[in-house]
């Protein structure tokens, strides 16, 4: 599915940010202590030097959401609607939202979304229909704890993931003042065996094949994103993409004649935090100063499901 919109009388931008990581880090020497690798053998296959471990999916996100209302000037009472994009809710029933809802004191419809890795992207585009729609204030958060679903065991997967939440503040605006440019989301279920955990199950992945395929799905999303925007490459400042291996990072930058150093990479010290990771590292580019009034940030995820999902915003913060 591919999309422009904010046509009409209504448009949305974001005016918040925040993340939380738990406390403990995790090294590459340490999980050389326990398992055949080393620190110099995950950083050049991943990019990865250590990862935050701990904490549940409801107080994390609690946290970044905070964080990012005090960014935004907001009182939780305003919002209209929390979305939580995770894929390891605390609990299978109810979602993790509510909990989130009654965390922050806000009084307001909230619901999570499950598209993995590309959910962020996937909730921020909702969020911005719903603001087209008629809602003033939506917070979207993403937030996941995939340490509780990794075999500590198992090379190929314990040296990529982390914990974390990452969460902007979204609000309506007019269609001349409307910040996403254009969008692109995607999923082909046929490839689900790739990556998944069953119930109380552990990850699994074909990591050459994921490779594969999320290079080529990231591209697909950032072509179809500036297709919509009616924008090229060139036109784009800043890229954020899911933050899952820094090698896929680049072969795709490669393919779509992107500078490398117009990405935003925080995963040497978050891992793979899966819907956590693109606000995550979009707060970090606020932070460095890298985000500057009128640019044009591409947002682009990948994930199990396979899904995939663009979004061309133009920075008003």
């Amino acid at each position: 599915m591919t999309a422009s919109l904010g046509n009409g009388f209504r448009g949305s931008r974001v005016v918040g940010l925040g993340m939380a990581v738990p406390d403990r880090v995790v090294t590459n020497a340490e999980l050389a202590t326990t398992l055949d690798t080393s620190d110099e053998w995950i950083i050049e296959r991943t990019g990865i030097k250590e990862r935050r471990i701990g904490g549940t999916t409801r107080q994390l996100a609690i946290d970044a959401g905070r964080a990012a209302l005090e960014t935004a000037g907001m009182d939780p009472l305003d919002l209209d609607s929390i979305i939580l994009s995770t894929t390891t809710p605390d609990r299978i029933i109810p979602a993790t939202a509510g909990a989130v809802q009654a965390g922050l004191g806000a009084r307001c419809p909230a619901f999570d979304v499950n598209a993995a890795c590309s959910g962020f992207v996937y909730a921020t585009i909702l969020a911005h229909a719903m603001l087209i729609a008629d809602a003033e204030r939506i917070l979207v958060i993403g937030a996941d704890t995939l340490s509780r679903f990794v075999d500590w065991n198992d090379r190929t997967t314990a040296v990529l993931f982390g914990d974390g939440a990452g969460a902007i503040a979204m609000e309506a605006t007019s269609a001349e003042g409307n910040a996403l440019l254009g969008w692109h989301m995607g999923c082909d279920g046929s490839l689900e065996e790739l990556l998944y955990s069953d119930l109380d199950g552990y990850i699994n992945m074909e990591g050459k094949e994921v490779f594969r395929k999320a290079v080529l799905v990231m591209e697909e999303s950032c072509r179809r994103s500036l297709e919509k925007a009616g924008l090229s490459i060139e036109d784009v400042d800043v890229v954020i993409p899911h933050q899952a291996n820094a090698r896929i990072i680049s072969t795709a930058c490669k393919r779509l004649g992107i500078d490398i150093e117009k990405t935003v990479q925080i995963l040497p010290w978050t891992g793979n935090t899966s819907s956590a990771s693109i606000p995550q590292a979009l707060t970090e580019a606020q932070r460095q100063g890298r985000l500057k009034k009128g640019s044009n940030v591409l947002l682009v995820g990948f994930g199990a499901g396979m899904t995939s999902a663009g979004a061309l915003i133009r920075w008003e913060l």
